[in-house]
């Protein structure tokens, strides 16, 4: 079973994927540009100051790479943006927990400094946030298409009571001698 035939193709929260991806794609390719455009060196450990975040040419062309990803999700959109989303959502995280281990060392190739990490564990958590909404919860309305999608036979609680049919065996209204 491929996780596709899990997921609904059409529905409307699949523009919530798509412009989650895009928006956050776009801020990391400004980031990802301004940095080369900057002229910043690759391996440079300490960094200079890009839009109040330290950055050099490696983490630079890190950003323009996730935005590229981000954006082709985007393009694509559906569940796989939806996926992409979460993906690279929980690799800022990731990257943030990693990059704090390593600030202040030789190890910091990308430059990170504290902003650095406070912007990738938000991004990253905005990012997931985007690919997760609607589709990830414990408690999915009726009409989610997910939901509907996993309980197939459910009964369809969108419609009044009044519209509802009666279950056979069960009184549906006085007292039963």
């Amino acid at each position: 079973m491929d996780l596709r035939d899990e997921l609904p193709v059409d529905h409307r929260l699949a523009q919530v994927y798509r412009i989650g991806a895009g928006l956050c794609g776009a801020v990391l390719l400004v980031f990802g540009c301004l940095g080369l455009a900057d002229g910043l060196g690759f391996f440079n450990t300490r960094g200079q100051n890009i839009v109040g975040l330290s950055s050099n040419g490696l983490l630079s062309l890190v950003s323009i790479v996730t935005a590229a990803v981000l954006i082709t999700g985007a393009v694509i959109g559906g569940n796989t943006a939806s996926t992409v989303n979460m993906t690279v959502g929980g690799l800022f995280v990731l990257s943030g927990f990693a990059n704090l281990a390593v600030l202040d060392s030789d190890a910091n190739v990308l430059a990170f400094q504290m902003p650095n990490v406070l912007f990738s564990f938000a991004m990253g958590l905005i990012i997931a946030t985007f690919g997760m909404y609607g589709r990830v919860s414990g408690r999915l309305p009726v009409d989610n298409p997910y939901y509907r999608h996993r309980h197939p036979g459910a009964p369809d609680r969108t419609r009044p009571a009044a519209l509802t049919p009666a279950t056979p065996g069960r009184a549906t209204s006085g007292p039963t001698t």
